[in-house]
C-alpha cells in the first residue's frame, strides 16, 4: 500500500514537470541539436537542406571578410562593457550596503533600469540623447564643449553603446548587495585593531569574500555582452554602423539568417558564438581556484 502511494506521488510529480521537460525539449534541446545540422548544410528555408560539411565555417574565417570585423566588434564590446559594469554594480553595492532612511528607495531607484534596458523605447532614447543635438551633447556645449559626433564616430559609437550596457548594472548590484551583507562584521573589527584603513580591507576582506559572486556576475554579464542584440539593432537599423564598427556577431547573424536567408551560414556564425562562450566560461572555472575564495563559515 505504501508502495503504491509513493508511484501516485511520483506519478504526479512528473504530471507537473511535464510541461518543463516538454519545453526544455522542444525549445532548447532540439534547436541546439538542429542547429549544429543546419551548420553543416547549405540552407534556404524555402528549399531542403544541402549537405556541405564544414565549408560553412570555413567560408567564415577565409572568405567572409565581415567576420573578422564582427568578431573584433563583439570582443571590444565585451572589454569596454563588462569590467566597466561590475566596477559600477560594486562601487553602487557598497555605497548602498548601509542603515540609514530612505536606503530601500535608492536600492529600488538604481535597480529600476536593469527592468528596462532590453526595452526598444530605452534604445531610442539612448539614441536621441546621444545625438548631435541631443541632451549630451546640449550639456557639453553649456560648459564650452563643442559638438561630438558619437554614433557618426567609429571610436565613439562602440563605447556609446556600452555605456548603455553598464547604465543597467542593476542586477549585479543587487547580487554584490547581498553578498556584503554577508561578510562577517568581526572581521573588519579585527581589521581596524590592526591598524588596516578601508582600502586594505576592501580588498583583503571584502573581495576575497564576495569572490564567488564576482565568478558568477563576471559569467553572466560577459555572456549577456557577448549575445548583444537589441540595442544595437534598434540604433543602427542592423547595419553595425558607422563602418562596420558596432556589427557584432549577433547582427551578423540576424542579418546572414534573416536578411539574406542563409540559415546555415548564420547557425554556424551561432555555433562560432557558442563556441567563443563555453571557451571563456571553461577559462574562469579554469582559473577560479586562484582567486575565488569560498568561505568555510556557516
Amino acid at each position: 500500500m505504501k508502495g503504491r502511494s509513493l508511484t501516485k506521488y511520483n506519478n504526479a510529480a512528473y504530471l507537473y514537470l511535464l510541461p518543463w521537460i516538454i519545453g526544455i525539449l522542444v525549445l532548447q534541446l532540439y534547436p541546439f541539436i538542429i542547429s549544429f545540422y543546419y551548420a553543416l548544410c547549405d540552407y534556404n528555408p524555402l528549399r531542403e537542406p544541402s549537405f556541405v560539411g564544414f565549408n560553412n565555417f570555413k567560408r567564415l574565417f577565409t572568405i567572409d571578410p565581415e567576420f573578422f570585423i564582427s568578431l573584433r566588434a563583439t570582443l571590444l564590446y565585451v572589454i569596454y562593457t563588462v569590467p566597466l559594469k561590475l566596477i559600477m554594480s560594486l562601487f553602487i553595492a557598497v555605497l548602498l550596503n548601509r542603515s540609514r532612511r530612505g536606503i530601500g528607495i535608492l536600492r529600488t531607484a538604481f535597480y529600476l533600469p536593469s527592468l528596462f534596458g532590453g526595452s526598444v523605447a530605452v534604445a531610442v532614447l539612448w539614441q536621441i540623447m546621444f545625438m548631435d543635438y541631443g541632451m549630451v551633447n546640449a550639456f557639453l556645449n553649456s560648459i564650452g564643449i563643442s559638438t561630438v559626433t558619437f554614433w557618426g564616430s567609429t571610436k565613439l559609437a562602440l563605447p556609446t553603446f556600452s555605456l548603455l550596457e553598464v547604465w543597467q548594472f542593476g542586477s549585479s548590484m543587487v547580487l554584490f548587495l547581498a553578498a556584503l551583507k554577508q561578510v562577517p562584521s568581526h572581521l573588519y573589527e579585527a581589521a581596524l585593531i590592526d591598524g588596516a584603513g578601508r582600502a586594505h580591507s576592501f580588498f583583503k576582506i571584502t573581495l576575497p569574500y564576495i569572490s564567488p559572486v564576482l565568478f558568477f556576475c563576471i559569467i553572466m554579464q560577459t555572456l549577456n555582452a557577448i549575445q548583444n542584440f537589441t540595442s544595437i539593432f534598434i540604433i543602427t537599423q542592423g547595419r553595425g554602423t558607422p563602418l562596420k564598427s558596432t556589427y557584432l556577431l549577433s547582427l551578423k547573424l540576424y542579418n546572414d539568417g534573416f536578411q539574406f536567408w542563409r540559415m546555415g551560414y548564420a547557425s554556424a556564425t551561432s555555433w562560432i558564438i557558442f563556441s567563443i562562450i563555453a571557451v571563456f566560461t571553461a577559462l574562469l572555472f579554469i582559473s577560479q581556484k586562484y582567486w575565488v575564495f569560498y568561505s568555510d563559515e556557516s
